[in-house]
């Protein structure tokens, strides 16, 4: 009834609190029915309560990191996410455990008192997602022509969604090149992000194959003391 009106995640914690305590309920009451004096036994249950409380401390920890997790809901399910190493879809935010799907298909099931205190990085929470590549052209190439080759270039790569501008920008003079760096947005998924990248490089590459504007290999010039210098 409650993912029909509220977050899945935060549903199911609803439903696991009220859970727990109909089970309480249920005990405390059941206890009262047959006799059973309940204030020295709460007593007793409060002291094996302290030591379970130590004995149990990690679980304990990551029982109440899992609360807080589904009450401040920096994600939920089917958000793809990166936390710390991984990245893949949430699929279950439990009690204890945060389960997440890779995209090469592997289960990983993080303590949710890590997940708490780690970068969590959703990728899909504001619908597209802003990549990134970088591109060297040689030295002499006419800047303004090869920023128009690469604007028209990403533009019109398969991904590459139109309702935000694409960025060509100079980032600096390397060794053996003027580097860009080229900024698009794509739809969100970690699938499209190296679809949508693998397709801006191969329009990149083609367009300036066909403006004969050169992408270099690194080089280095060797001069050794005693030779004649070299002329460049």
């Amino acid at each position: 009834v409650l993912e029909r009106r509220v977050d899945a995640a935060l549903a199911a914690l609803i439903g696991r609190l009220v859970g727990y305590a109909v089970v309480v309920f249920a005990l405390v009451y059941s206890l009262e029915s047959l006799g059973v004096a309940i204030g020295p036994l709460l007593g007793a249950l409060g002291i094996i309560g302290i030591a379970l409380a130590f004995a149990f401390r990690d679980i304990l920890e990551n029982f109440i990191a899992g609360i807080l997790l589904q009450l401040q809901r920096p994600f939920t399910y089917g958000d793809q996410v990166a936390i710390n190493d991984f990245e893949g879809t949430v699929r279950d935010v439990g009690a204890r455990l945060v389960t997440i799907t890779t995209p090469d298909g592997e289960t990983v099931k993080i303590p949710a008192s890590t997940v708490i205190t780690s970068d969590i990085n959703n990728y899909t929470e504001h619908g597209l997602r802003r990549t990134t590549v970088e591109v060297g052209v040689a030295y002499g190439t006419d800047l303004a022509l090869a920023g128009q080759v690469l604007r028209a270039a990403v533009d019109g790569a398969d991904g590459v969604v139109d309702t935000r501008p694409t960025e060509v920008l100079v980032d600096g003079f390397g060794d053996s090149s003027i580097d860009f760096v080229v900024r698009f947005w794509h739809l969100p998924t970690i699938a499209e992000h190296w679809r949508t990248k693998s397709n801006v490089a191969l329009a990149i590459d083609a367009a300036l194959r066909d403006a004969d504007i050169t992408i270099p290999f690194p080089q280095r010039t060797l001069w050794f003391p005693g030779s004649d210098a070299p002329d460049d």
